[in-house]
C-alpha cells in the first residue's frame, strides 16, 4: 500500500467480503448492491481513500442490543439525520475494524461485541457537494454489533446526539429503506 490516497492493488480483502455477501444474497436488492460495489471497486483501486473523488469505502456498526429492541444511533452533524455509527476507511482495509473504530470514536461505548466478520448489510447512497467537496458516493460496508444498552455514549463533535433509539419509534427518527431493512435483517422488534 502506498501512503497518501492511492494503492498499489485492488483491495482484495474487500472484495471477498462483497463476493461472499453476493453469494449469499437474500434478495434481487442485495446481489444488485454487491454487483455494483465489486464494479466500483475494480474499477478504482484507489476506492479505500478519500481522495477517490468518485467515491470510497466506508464502514459502520449497526448496533443492536441484546434484546434486539433498541439501536444505537448517532445525529450526523454533516448530514443533519440519524444514522448507524460509521466513517471512511482511510486507506484500511480490514473494515470490521474500520466499524469498532467509529463505534468507540462515535459513541464512546466499550462494552460490545462483533457478531460476524461477514458483511451484515451493504450499501451504496451518494453523499451532496459541501464546501470544495463534490458530489460521491459512499459504498458502505456494514456489521452487525451487539452492545449493552445500559452504557451510556457519550456525544462526539461529529454529531448532535446519539442514543439508543427503541426500534419501534426508529421510523420517528429515520424511515430510510437502508435503515428498515437493517432491522429486519437483525431480527429486531
Amino acid at each position: 500500500m502506498i501512503s497518501g490516497g492511492s494503492s498499489a492493488s485492488r483491495p482484495i480483502r474487500a472484495l471477498a467480503l462483497v463476493e461472499d455477501y453476493r453469494r449469499t444474497a437474500r434478495d434481487v436488492l442485495d446481489r444488485q448492491m454487491a454487483e455494483r460495489t465489486r464494479a466500483f471497486i475494480e474499477s478504482h483501486p484507489d476506492c479505500l481513500w478519500r481522495t477517490c473523488k468518485a467515491g470510497h469505502l466506508t464502514a459502520s456498526a449497526w448496533v443492536v442490543n441484546p434484546s434486539r429492541n433498541q439501536v444505537l444511533l448517532t445525529h450526523h452533524r454533516k448530514l443533519g439525520k440519524w444514522l448507524q455509527l460509521g466513517g471512511h476507511a482511510d486507506g484500511a482495509e480490514d473494515l470490521a475494524a474500520v466499524a469498532l473504530r467509529e463505534v468507540v470514536e462515535e459513541s464512546g461505548i466499550s462494552r460490545f461485541k462483533l457478531l460476524s466478520g461477514a458483511l451484515f448489510d451493504l450499501d451504496q447512497h451518494q453523499i451532496p457537494a459541501r464546501g470544495d467537496e463534490p458530489a460521491h458516493w459512499h459504498f458502505d460496508f456494514r456489521f452487525l454489533v451487539e452492545a449493552d444498552d445500559r452504557e451510556r455514549p457519550v456525544v462526539s463533535e461529529e454529531s448532535h446526539d446519539v442514543a439508543w433509539i427503541p426500534v419501534d419509534r426508529l421510523r420517528h427518527y429515520n424511515a430510510e429503506l437502508s435503515l428498515m431493512r437493517m432491522v429486519s435483517k437483525s431480527g429486531c422488534t
